[in-house]
C-alpha cells in the first residue's frame, strides 16, 4: 500500500464493489480537504495529508465545493431509531413481569439465562477469533450488558482489549496486503483479528439475545 500504483487500484477496487463506503470515507473527505486547505489563510500553505487523498484533491482543486452539504448529518431514520430502543425495552420489561409473574426465583433465573446465554456464547465468538484470554473475559462480562444498550456493542469492547493486549505492529501493517488473501491470514495479522474478534462477538452476542428470550419466555 505504499506504492502509489497499488494504492489506486485498492481505491479504485473499492469504490466499485462498495460505491457508498467510496463516497463517504474518500470523495467527501477529498473535497472538504480541498476547500479547507484552499480557503485556508496565509501567503504559504503547508498541507500533509494521506497518499489515498491526493489524486482526488488533485480532482476536485479547481473545481466549486459547497462545505455547507459536506458539514450536514444526514438525518436519522425514526424507525430505526426507535427500534434500537424497543428491543432492549422488552427484554427489561419481559424480565420485570417475570419477577411479577412468577416470583423471584423465576425472574433470577431468567436473569440468568440472560446472563449465560449472551457471555458465553460471545465468548465462544471471541475464542472462534482466537482473542487474547483478557478478550475472551471481557466478551463474557460484558455482552449481557450491552446487548440492553443500543449505544455500546459487546465487539467494541472486546476489540479494544484485544487491541491493547496484543498491539499490532509495524509488520501487521505491512503484511495486510497479502494476509487479508487468505483465512490464514486474518487470524494470523493482529489488525485483522482484532476485526475477526469484533464481528464474531457481536454475532455470538446477537446469537446469545435469540437463545436467551425463549428461555426465559418458559418462566412466565
Amino acid at each position: 500500500m505504499k506504492q502509489q500504483d497499488m494504492l489506486a487500484s485498492i481505491l479504485d477496487e473499492v469504490g466499485k464493489s462498495l460505491p457508498q463506503v467510496h463516497t463517504s470515507l474518500i470523495d467527501e473527505r477529498d473535497r472538504y480537504l480541498t476547500e479547507k486547505i484552499r480557503t485556508a489563510p496565509g501567503q504559504t500553505i503547508v498541507a500533509v495529508v494521506g497518499a489515498g487523498h491526493v489524486p482526488g484533491m488533485k480532482q476536485y482543486w479547481d473545481q466549486p465545493i459547497d462545505l455547507k452539504s459536506l458539514e450536514t448529518l444526514p438525518p436519522k431514520s425514526s424507525l430505526s431509531g426507535f427500534l434500537k430502543w424497543f428491543v432492549p425495552f422488552c427484554i427489561c420489561t419481559l424480565i420485570i413481569y417475570g419477577f411479577f409473574r412468577g416470583g423471584a426465583g423465576a425472574g433470577a433465573d431468567m436473569i440468568a439465562w440472560w446472563v449465560l446465554a449472551n457471555g458465553i456464547l460471545a465468548g465462544l465468538g471471541a475464542m472462534i477469533a482466537l482473542g487474547h484470554p483478557l478478550t475472551i473475559l471481557s466478551s463474557i462480562l460484558a455482552a449481557p450488558l450491552t446487548s440492553l444498550n443500543p449505544m455500546i456493542a459487546a465487539g467494541w469492547v472486546s476489540g479494544l482489549v484485544e487491541a491493547f493486549s496484543r498491539k499490532p505492529k509495524v509488520k501487521d501493517f505491512e503484511n495486510l496486503p497479502n494476509d487479508i488473501l487468505s483465512v490464514r491470514g486474518f487470524w494470523r495479522n493482529k489488525v485483522t483479528r482484532i476485526l475477526l474478534v469484533v464481528v464474531f462477538t457481536n454475532l455470538g452476542s446477537a446469537a446469545g439475545t435469540f437463545v436467551a428470550i425463549p428461555m426465559m419466555m418458559k418462566y412466565l
